[in-house]
């Protein structure tokens, strides 16, 4: 576990960093940054279905679907809350590793032998942690003029609006999470590919994003 996860902390510094000046800086920057990892993991999933055409065709236009919402999402939505869902997602994951190694303890499902109960209190446990600390160190903007910003009041009806979506982001990461493990499960693969060091492939990484994204992009569109 301690080298796996050493692995994933160096590999993290180098990727962080990269994702996030692209993140940023937003318009042509993210577009073409979504473009690279969009080829990356559509390579990945036709990789894994060599012979399944239908489900290799599913993939790829599930995968433009949603790298097209997160280009949106950023764009339209704004960099608060696209940071927020994406930190909400990586902490899920974090804490569903720490806390399934960790306490270990009877497994979730079959479709995914190494989740655990454990790891899934964990995810929640983490999610809420990292979420409440963005939101109390961050100003959230809704609007930005060239000289005014208007910013969201945290009042009792909000905080308790943002405690539900930091719950509902973590729980459908790990939905999307156990998707892609029964696509790995039924290919009968490991990992998606080998591109990040103690990550595995990048589709390992992003499979709730990939979700969530989508899903979040409507439902704060419509609220």
């Amino acid at each position: 576990m301690k080298k796996e996860f050493e692995k994933r902390i160096l590999s993290s510094i180098i990727i962080i960093p990269i994702s996030l000046f692209f993140i940023i800086q937003g318009s042509v920057y993210l577009a073409f940054f979504l473009s690279i990892l969009f080829l990356l993991a559509s390579y990945e999933w036709i990789k894994m279905f060599k012979r399944f055409y239908l489900l290799k065709f599913f993939g790829v236009f599930f995968l433009f679907v949603s790298f097209f919402y997160a280009f949106f999402f950023r764009e339209n939505i704004g960099l608060f809350h696209f940071l927020f869902v994406i930190l909400i997602c990586i902490s899920t994951d974090i804490g569903g590793y720490i806390f399934g190694k960790t306490f270990k303890g009877p497994k979730l499902t079959k479709i995914s032998p190494n989740k655990t109960y454990a790891g899934v209190v964990g995810s929640f446990i983490c999610s809420l942690i990292i979420g409440i600390l963005f939101l109390n160190n961050f100003p959230v903007t809704l609007i930005t003029l060239t000289d005014t910003s208007i910013y969201l009041d945290f009042n009792t009806k909000t905080q308790l609006f943002y405690l539900l979506l930091i719950l509902s982001i973590s729980f459908i990461s790990q939905i999307g999470d156990l998707i892609i493990s029964y696509f790995k499960r039924l290919v009968k693969v490991k990992d998606t590919g080998n591109i990040l060091p103690g990550h595995g492939g990048l589709l390992d990484r992003i499979d709730g994003l990939i979700f969530v994204i989508p899903i979040f992009y409507i439902f704060l569109k419509l609220f």
